[in-house]
C-alpha cells in the first residue's frame, strides 16, 4: 500500500474550501527574457522540487467512512509529464493574450486523482517564454509556495547545483504584523492548543466564548470578539454572489525607488504607500459605479512561519481584517488614517486567533465549515496579499526572469483579490476578480496608477531625489548639468534649455530622459507626439504615466507664452 500521511487540520480546511465558483489555487506567472527548454525545465523541477519536497509527488485521498479523514498518499502512478505542459498562446501572443489564458485557467479545477499542481511552459512569448503555475492551497500557503518556486531559480545564468533563493523576510511590507503575531505566540502559553479548543467550543456552544477567550488572555479575547462580532461589510458592487468565470490582470512593474520616494514625502512605509494607493483605487471604482462607501474591509494574510527553521509544506499563516478608508479622497489624509488603523492592529494576536479558527474549521464537518466560511466571508470584501521577492535579478534554467506575478484564492467566498509582489527593485500589482462582480479589473489597475501618480506628484513638486540618497532640492540648472552626454556636447551658447519640470507630472528623472532624446524646450516637447514620449519612457522601463497627452498641452501653452 502507498505511504500515507494524515493531513493537518488547517490544510484540510483549505482543501474543503474548494468550490466551483471559488477554486483554492495559488496561480503565478514568471516571464522570461529567453526561450526556456522543456527538458531543462523538467530536470529543474525534478531536482529542485520533487527531490526536495515529497509533498509534490503525493495526492489527496479520503480514507474515512462514514466520517472523512484526509491523507497525503504517494501517487503510485506519478508521472512528471502529467504535470508539465507546453503550449503556445493565440496570435498576437501578447500581454493581453497571456492575461486571457491565466484568466481562463483560474476557472479550471485541478485533478485530485493526481498531486494537485501543474506547470505550463508558454513558448514564443514576447521573444522569450513564460512559465504559468497552478498549485493548490492545501499543499502550502503562498509564502511557502513562493519559496518553492524561487528555489527553482539561480542568482546567475549558468549554475549547475545552486542554493535555493530565499525570500528576504525582513523586507516584507507586512513584516511588522508578522513580528507582532510571532510575539503573541511567544507570550501566550500553549496558544495553539488553546485556540484549537476555543474553536471547537465556539462551534458547539457560542456561549462558551467568554471562558475560552479568558484562557487566551484579554488581547486574544478582543481579537476573537472582533472576528466573531464584527457586522457584515458594507454592501457594494464588488461584493455579492460568485460565478465560475474569473479575470486576472496585472500592472507593469513600478520602480520601488518611486514608492520609497513617496514614502519620504509622506512619512509612510512602502506598505503604507501601496495600500493607500490601492484603497484610493477602490474608492474611485466604487464612486464610478454609483456604489460609494466610506470603508471596505480587506482580509490580509500574515506569515507565522519562524525565520530560522527549514521550509516545510503546509499552511502557517493567519489573517487580519483591515478596514480600508476608501471614502477619503485626499491621498495624504487617507494614508494618515490607514497608518493609524494598521498601528492599532500591530501587537495584537488577531492573526494567531484567525489561524486557530481556520484549523478548528478543518476539524468540523464540511457543512459546519461552509457555514463558518460564509459567516466570516460576510465581514470582508477583498483579499489583499503582499509577498516580497528577490531584490536582484534571478534566472530560471539559465533564462533571465523579467517579471513575476501571482494570485491567491479569495477565501470566504469573496470575489476580489489583490496581490502585490516585489522583485528586482520593482513592484507589480495583480488583481483577480469574479467577472459577475468586476468584469473589467483593468479599471482597478488604472485607478491604482492614477492614485499613485497623484502621490508621486508630491515628489515632483518637492523635487525629491528618486534614488536612495537623502531628500534634496534640485533646479533645472542642476538637471541640465547632470543630463545627457548629447546635451553636454553642444556649445552652451547655442543650447536653449527650458525647465520642463514646470510641467505638472514631469520630475527630474523624466526630464533627464527627455533631454537624453533631444527634447530640451517646451516647443520641442509640444511638437512630439504622445506615442513617441511613451516609447522613450517604455524603453527606459519607466511606468507609463496616465497623463502623457496633457504634457503636450501644457508645453504648448508654455511655448506660446514664451513667444
Amino acid at each position: 500500500m502507498a505511504k500515507r500521511e494524515k493531513m493537518a487540520n488547517v490544510d484540510v480546511a483549505w482543501l474543503r474550501m474548494e468550490h466551483p465558483t471559488n477554486l483554492m489555487m495559488i496561480t503565478g506567472v514568471m516571464v522570461l527574457e529567453k526561450p526556456l527548454e522543456l527538458a531543462r525545465l523538467k530536470a529543474t523541477i525534478q531536482e529542485r522540487v520533487l527531490d526536495r519536497f515529497p509533498r509534490f509527488s503525493q495526492r489527496v485521498v479520503d480514507v474515512g467512512f462514514p466520517l472523512k479523514s484526509y491523507h497525503w498518499e504517494t501517487d503510485p502512478n506519478f508521472d512528471i509529464d502529467s504535470h508539465i505542459h507546453r503550449i503556445a498562446l493565440p496570435a498576437p501572443a501578447d500581454h493581453h493574450a497571456l492575461q486571457d489564458f491565466v484568466s481562463s485557467m483560474m476557472s479550471v479545477p485541478l485533478d485530485f486523482n493526481k498531486p494537485p499542481w501543474h506547470f505550463y511552459l508558454i513558448e514564443d512569448y514576447e521573444g522569450g517564454s513564460a512559465l504559468f503555475s497552478r498549485l493548490h492551497h492545501c499543499i502550502a500557503d503562498g509564502i511557502a509556495l513562493m519559496q518553492v518556486l524561487l528555489s527553482m531559480t539561480d542568482n546567475e545564468p549558468d549554475i549547475e547545483v545552486p542554493e535555493p533563493e530565499e525570500i528576504d523576510e525582513d523586507t516584507g511590507p507586512l513584516d511588522a504584523l508578522a513580528e507582532s503575531a510571532r510575539a503573541a505566540i511567544k507570550s501566550t502559553q500553549r496558544v495553539g492548543d488553546t485556540i484549537f479548543g476555543m474553536g471547537r467550543e465556539l462551534m458547539a456552544d457560542p456561549s462558551k466564548h467568554v471562558g475560552a477567550a479568558t484562557r487566551l488572555g484579554l488581547s486574544g479575547s478582543a481579537s476573537l470578539a472582533k472576528l466573531t462580532l464584527l457586522p457584515p461589510d458594507t454592501k457594494s458592487v464588488i461584493k455579492g454572489k460568485l460565478g465560475v468565470q474569473k479575470r486576472a490582470v496585472w500592472s507593469q512593474p513600478i520602480p520601488l525607488q518611486d514608492v520609497k520616494a513617496v514614502g519620504k514625502v509622506t512619512g509612510g512605509t512602502v506598505n503604507d504607500v501601496l495600500l493607500t494607493a490601492m484603497a484610493g483605487a477602490f474608492g474611485r471604482y466604487l464612486r464610478q459605479h454609483d456604489s460609494p462607501a466610506a470603508n471596505i474591509r480587506a482580509f490580509v494574510p500574515v506569515n507565522l512561519r519562524p525565520f530560522d527553521k527549514p521550509l516545510e509544506m503546509g499552511n502557517k499563516f493567519g489573517l487580519i481584517i483591515l478596514s480600508l478608508p476608501v471614502g477619503i479622497e485626499d491621498s495624504l489624509d487617507r494614508l494618515a488614517e490607514l497608518k493609524k488603523r494598521m498601528d492599532r492592529i500591530k501587537g495584537t494576536p488577531e492573526a494567531v486567533v484567525a489561524y486557530g479558527m481556520i484549523a478548528a474549521l478543518g476539524m468540523m464537518s464540511k457543512e459546519v465549515e461552509d457555514f463558518g466560511l460564509t459567516f466570516f466571508g460576510t465581514k470582508g470584501s477583498v483579499v489583499m496579499t503582499n509577498v516580497p521577492g528577490p531584490r536582484k535579478q534571478i534566472y530560471m534554467a539559465g533564462a533571465p526572469v523579467k517579471s513575476l506575478m501571482f494570485w491567491v484564492p479569495q477565501s470566504g467566498r469573496m470575489g476580489v483579490g489583490v496581490s502585490i509582489f516585489s522583485y528586482n527593485d520593482t513592484v507589480t500589482l495583480g488583481v483577480a476578480t469574479d467577472v459577475g462582480l468586476v468584469d473589467d479589473p483593468e479599471q482597478l489597475i488604472e485607478a491604482f496608477h492614477t492614485e499613485f501618480d497623484s502621490m508621486l506628484e508630491l515628489v515632483d513638486l518637492l523635487d525629491i531625489d528618486m534614488g536612495d540618497g537623502p531628500v534634496m532640492a534640485s533646479t533645472s540648472a542642476t538637471a541640465a548639468a547632470n543630463g545627457s552626454a548629447e546635451r553636454e556636447a553642444q556649445p552652451a551658447s547655442t543650447l536653449q534649455v527650458d525647465d520642463l519640470q514646470q510641467i505638472k507630472g514631469i520630475g527630474p528623472r523624466i526630464e533627464e530622459l527627455l533631454n537624453a532624446n533631444g527634447i530640451y524646450t517646451y516647443g520641442q516637447l509640444a511638437a512630439t507626439d504622445a506615442a513617441t514620449i511613451e516609447d522613450i519612457l517604455r524603453t527606459a522601463e519607466v511606468r507609463l504615466p496616465a497623463r502623457t497627452a496633457t504634457w503636450l498641452e501644457q508645453a504648448a501653452l508654455y511655448a506660446g507664452s514664451a513667444d
